[in-house]
């Protein structure tokens, strides 16, 4: 007795289609109280920006009410927001930190 095997695949391939993960940009905007000199030291300090483009971003911040301080996966970037934020309370300073995606 003769037995015959069929090769019909059980599971066909399929393409994985992956995408990318969204990203976010962190955003800091403009308030009347926050001193000039302690957004830049966030932006060094968070963001490791050196004094130069830290300066710049805070001034854009001032003249055009916000400024994107950088561009990270979600998770990053929501640390990020809640970092700047807490050390703004520790601080006194009302400064906004924000994200929105990309």
């Amino acid at each position: 007795m003769t037995t015959r095997y069929t090769t019909t695949p059980i599971l066909e391939e399929e393409e994985a289609r992956v995408s990318p993960p969204p990203f976010y940009k962190v955003l800091l905007l403009n308030d009347d109280y926050t001193p000039m000199d302690f957004v830049v030291i966030v932006l060094e300090r968070f963001f490791h920006m050196g004094r130069e483009r830290a300066t710049q971003i805070m001034l854009k911040v001032h003249h055009e009410g916000m400024a994107v301080c950088g561009v990270y996966p979600k998770d990053i970037a929501a640390t990020k927001v809640e970092q700047v934020t807490a050390f703004a309370r520790q601080h006194g300073h009302p400064l906004a930190c924000v994200m929105e995606e990309v």
